[in-house]
């Protein structure tokens, strides 16, 4: 059976990629910083690994304890709801470790194992707020841009390999783990000239828009990683796949 290493498992999308792939035979490490053993059901492929994508050491120890594996699903992440004035530089530190570099060290560890069997796949789940710009998001749309054309770039360099490297962007997702922890963490100390402008577009945005549930986001991975045709790009969710349109793409 094909095996797959997801990052990021402890809820939301990670949690329905794992399932999903589960469901359709694969064998799956799920890795999360904090591993529980309940959040998946019970299955003979089933592993769950204690994993921290900023920390070398964790990176490494969870790579050799997973085994080959045939695919790498980079989805750990954190969120950032805030105006550049009131992040703090710390914060954004740790915000790019995560959903950069620390999808750039857990390529970096897989890869040779890859390149021997010149075979393999990484996904990368970046954000549909790299197709249209939200206030409020100017330092996590960064982060995710920066994830685009690292790994389109990343792309070419593997593909001499036998190794495909693909994006999935999801749409907004509140509801979600990762959502909420964007809002409560950073959300509190937007600063008070932007806090009403803030406010009024998120309601405006709320109130238009039909979210992206964690299930989308598992059926977009599960096509970047089993279509060996499938695009660069795919939008997950009804509002990436809008704003992919209006960006100029084609969804076929």
């Amino acid at each position: 059976m094909p095996r797959i290493l997801i990052t990021g498992c402890s809820s939301g999308f990670g949690l329905a990629i794992a399932q999903k792939f589960v469901n359709c035979g694969w064998d799956v490490v799920a890795t999360m910083r904090a591993p529980r053993d309940d959040l998946l059901r019970s299955s003979s492929r089933l592993e769950i690994l204690r994993l921290d994508v900023t920390s070398t050491q964790s990176i490494s120890n969870a790579v050799e304890a997973a085994g080959p594996i045939d695919a790498l699903v980079n989805n750990a992440g954190v969120g950032m709801l805030n105006v550049l004035e009131g992040a703090e530089r710390v914060k954004i530190q740790e915000l790019f470790e995560t959903n950069l570099f620390g999808a750039m060290a857990m390529i970096k560890a897989v890869l040779p194992q890859m390149r021997a069997r010149r075979a393999g796949v990484i996904v990368n789940v970046s954000s549909s707020v790299t197709l249209k710009p939200l206030p409020a998001l100017s330092v996590y749309s960064a982060s995710k841009a920066a994830l685009n054309a690292f790994t389109e770039s990343l792309a070419l360099e593997a593909a001499i390999f036998g190794i495909r490297a693909r994006l999935v962007l999801p749409g907004s997702a509140p509801a979600t783990e990762f959502g909420k922890n964007a809002l409560t963490r950073m959300g509190m100390d937007i600063p008070e000239p932007y806090s009403a402008f803030v406010h009024n577009y998120l309601t405006a945005l709320r109130s238009g828009t039909d979210f992206t549930t964690p299930d989308d986001v598992a059926e977009a991975v599960w096509r970047a990683v089993t279509e060996i045709d499938a695009p660069m790009k795919i939008p997950a969710g009804a509002d990436a796949q809008t704003w992919f349109v209006e960006a100029g793409h084609s969804l076929a």
